[in-house]
């Protein structure tokens, strides 16, 4: 099977595989994972805060940060299709009891469109617009990289307004290698930024939420809420090391090949900023595309009756890449 579900479904290499049996381990709910630290002080300095916390997954990496930031009732301002709204099970509504507002028709938004959105705490039956979440890459736009400039007047209308800013840069790493910008420039300014290390750098567990020191022993008071403690969790914070040091570079070629992918798929290359590839079908095919796919051997999914998502990762090469294009384009044409 080539599989371009998604960028999650990797598997670990023989070096994150030797990685994870050589970890140096303790009870990180004692603060006493030696693994976990170093990877927690690394991420940090990447993103240029304070400190970082170790969380399980990208969802409650973002949950607990906007949980942070909210009291119940709270506003939370995102893009259209955010990942914070719409593959995270209600949790803002659920846990943290916040609402939210969508902006924007691409996954990006503007200065202007933050300022028409903010309510302030008066009248005093109007919900308080306390937070801006920006998504970056933006998953169901398809993988679109903010621009630099539109991303800092965002960020500044917010603080303007008395808001704070939150980053899920679940997949900022490929932002990064999209634009030639480091992370820590990427994140520059935001009160709190999440990132993952199972999507495009192919760990199998882990995502972190980095900010200021205050506000990181906010969010572990939340993950323990959340039931995010973890013990001996060095194990899984040594693939997260592994990756950043073996596979961030690599994440061109994981773009390049998306690239090959849409040619052949007859997806404009301008709609290609990462390695997401959404593929729009002329008509209500996307679930027998899938269908017709698997049993020739490709694995893809449907995010709309007529998009079909193609993700590009570290365990498919180019080869595996132009197969998968082939059999896609040949099911769509038929269809």
């Amino acid at each position: 099977m080539i599989d371009l579900r998604s960028d999650t479904v990797t598997k670990p290499t023989p070096g994150m595989r030797a990685a994870i049996a050589n970890a140096e381990v303790g009870d990180d709910v004692f603060g006493e994972d030696p693994s976990v630290k170093r990877l927690e002080e690394r991420v940090a300095e990447l993103l240029g805060c304070e400190a970082a916390l170790f969380v399980p997954t990208g969802t409650m990496a973002n949950q607990i940060a906007l949980r942070a930031h909210v009291e119940p009732g709270d506003v939370v301002v995102i893009g259209k299709d955010a990942h914070c709204w719409r593959h995270e099970s209600g949790a803002l509504a659920a846990l943290a009891g916040a609402q939210t507002v969508q902006i924007g028709d691409d996954g990006t938004f503007t200065a202007a469109d933050v300022r028409a959105a903010f309510k302030g705490a008066e009248p005093f039956y109007q919900a308080k617009t306390r937070v801006v979440a920006v998504e970056n890459t933006h998953n169901m736009a398809g993988g679109v990289v903010w621009e630099r400039a539109r991303l800092g007047e965002v960020v500044a209308a917010a603080k303007q307004l008395g808001m704070a800013a939150h980053l899920d840069g679940a997949r900022l790493w490929n932002a990064a290698a999209a634009t030639g910008a480091s992370e820590r420039e990427l994140a520059a300014e935001f009160d709190s930024v999440s990132v993952c290390m199972s999507k495009g750098l192919g760990a199998p567990v882990g995502s972190l939420v980095a900010g200021a020191r205050a506000f990181v022993t906010r969010c572990h008071k939340y993950r323990k809420m959340y039931g995010g403690g973890m013990r001996q969790a060095g194990v899984l914070a040594a693939a997260c090391s592994y990756a950043l040091d073996h596979h961030r570079a690599r994440l061109v070629d994981d773009h390049a090949n998306a690239r090959a992918l849409a040619e052949r798929t007859g997806v404009a290359p301008a709609r290609v900023h990462t390695n997401i590839v959404m593929i729009d079908l002329p008509r209500d095919d996307a679930a027998r595309v899938v269908a017709a796919a698997r049993e020739r051997g490709v694995l893809v999914a449907a995010t709309a009756p007529r998009r079909v998502r193609a993700v590009t990762h570290l365990d498919v090469d180019r080869d595996g890449v132009q197969r998968a294009a082939a059999v896609i384009a040949e099911i769509a044409a038929k269809l």
